[in-house]
């Protein structure tokens, strides 16, 4: 994958050698390890052979030039895998090499191995943003700003108010992982139709010997045409990716000269443009909306690649290359949603001068509610509006609108509007949400940084000897 050239501000990816051919290519040799050592343990090739293919199963032992090039003449994925290690393996036990499985068997459960893994590092970055995000919110969760709908001033909140909706959903993503791993981390091992024919009487428990070798479930119906287990993947990261966007893109929008509450950190140094010496652009945001957009596209291609017909007319390459690019492109917007958030920079001044903007209008619904009380909630809106209505479009400020309306006299004086019209007076729940998620992030930190089911399982196979399992 190319370099950004913003790769130097963000730690190098992890993910992308865990795709790398070589890795690729050692899963496939672990899964025929795998199937070697448990056919040997049921008696169903010699049991000398099943140690033999699986001392075997190590790229470094084969030839992987001639592999390569047989690849090219042969045009299969994996056959010169298979004769290259047959070849390799002490004689007579390179025969064995292979037996009754088909390549998708050996491919897509290889190809699992390395989900797995994905999803570990993906997991982990999570992890650390929900961490960056606690404190983030803690130190915001009293920080009073403008609450925005439809681009226009709605009531006050605060930005750690903000910043806990982002938490939230990540929980969700987090759940939304865990959830998905049972499903995902599966072996399809059937043979060339899934009905088992060449894995003859004692298929079931060679199965789950196998599985069990690999730290995988098995698929009920080992079927090469079932593909949505692998497009829910892609459709989890897409989730992902519309909140790491949306975070991005606000962040982005808090940026701007006409905003300036918020800025992504920007090491010194940092050149926001050639010609103009005092731009300080959004770059790590910049890149955060783009490459989430790739991801969220790549989810429809996904499900398009799952509806496989008859036995095997689905197109797996293309569905496992739609994941691989989905996982790169995650872990690299999650690199930059952490860097981004544990450095964000807030203006609390900015945002007070900002509320301001609004002559106190923002405060309406609290003018409208108290107002209401007496006079009806209907007139009490009619009547405010009609304010708001004086003070845009005269130069007579909102409070002074409020007062000269004779509906008002008698029950709101000027002291008491401009109590009203204070912004730390009408937040709600807002602070107190902020803190709740707070400690919803702090728990989910500490619990899957200890020993919890999903991560512990997920750590051991996507770190260990698959093949020795």
């Amino acid at each position: 994958m190319a370099k950004r050239f913003t790769s130097g501000r963000v730690p190098p990816s992890e993910m992308e050698p865990i795709f790398d051919t070589s890795a690729r290519w050692q899963c496939w040799l672990d899964v025929e390890a795998a199937l070697a050592l448990s056919e040997s343990e049921l008696d169903l090739i010699p049991p000398d052979a099943g140690s033999a293919i699986a001392r075997g199963c190590q790229l470094d032992r084969l030839d992987v030039a001639r592999i390569e090039a047989e690849m090219e003449r042969t045009s299969h994925p994996l056959m010169p895998l298979i004769v290259e290690l047959s070849r390799t393996v002490e004689p007579p036990h390179g025969r064995w090499v292979h037996w009754g499985a088909t390549t998708q068997n050996i491919t897509q459960t290889g190809d699992t191995l390395l989900l797995r893994r994905a999803c570990v590092l993906i997991r982990k970055q999570l992890l650390s943003i929900l961490a960056a995000l606690a404190e983030l919110t803690d130190r915001s969760a009293d920080m009073v700003m403008a609450g925005r709908t439809h681009g226009q001033h709605a009531v006050p909140i605060t930005f750690g108010y903000k910043s806990a909706a982002w938490i939230d959903e990540y929980l969700r993503h987090l759940e939304r992982l865990d959830q998905l791993a049972p499903r995902l981390f599966v072996a399809l091992l059937g043979g060339a139709a899934g009905t088992s024919a060449s894995l003859g009487e004692q298929a079931p428990q060679l199965q789950r010997l196998v599985a069990d070798r690999l730290g995988l479930a098995l698929m009920a119906v080992p079927s090469r045409s079932i593909g949505d287990h692998q497009a829910e993947l892609v459709t989890v990261l897409g989730l992902v990716a519309a909140t790491s966007g949306k975070i991005a893109r606000e962040i982005y929008q808090l940026m701007k000269t006409e905003y300036q509450e918020a800025e992504e950190p920007i090491p010194a140094g940092t050149v926001g443009s050639s010609t103009m010496p005092h731009k300080r652009n959004p770059q790590l945001c910049q890149d955060v909306i783009g490459i989430t957009a790739e991801i969220r596209a790549l989810a429809p291609l996904a499900l398009e690649s799952a509806m496989g017909e008859h036995e095997a007319d689905h197109a797996s390459s293309v569905l496992f290359d739609t994941q691989r690019r989905a996982c790169e492109l995650t872990a690299e917007s999650l690199a930059r949603i952490e860097v981004i958030v544990a450095g964000l920079r807030l203006d609390r001044e900015r945002m007070r001068r900002n509320l301001d903007l609004s002559d106190g209008m923002i405060l309406s619904e609290a003018i409208m509610l108290r107002l209401g009380r007496t006079l009806g909630r209907q007139t009490a809106h009619e009547l405010v509006y009609d304010a708001a209505h004086t003070a845009i479009t005269t130069d007579v400020p909102f409070a002074a609108a409020l007062t000269a309306d004779a509906r008002v006299a008698g029950r709101l004086d000027a002291q008491a509007i401009e109590s009203l019209l204070q912004p730390d007076a009408h937040l709600g729940f807002a602070p107190v949400i902020a803190r709740e998620q707070v400690d919803r992030a702090r728990a989910a930190v500490v619990r899957c940084a200890g020993s919890d089911r999903a991560g512990a399982e997920w750590e051991a196979g996507a770190t260990g000897d698959e093949s020795a399992r």
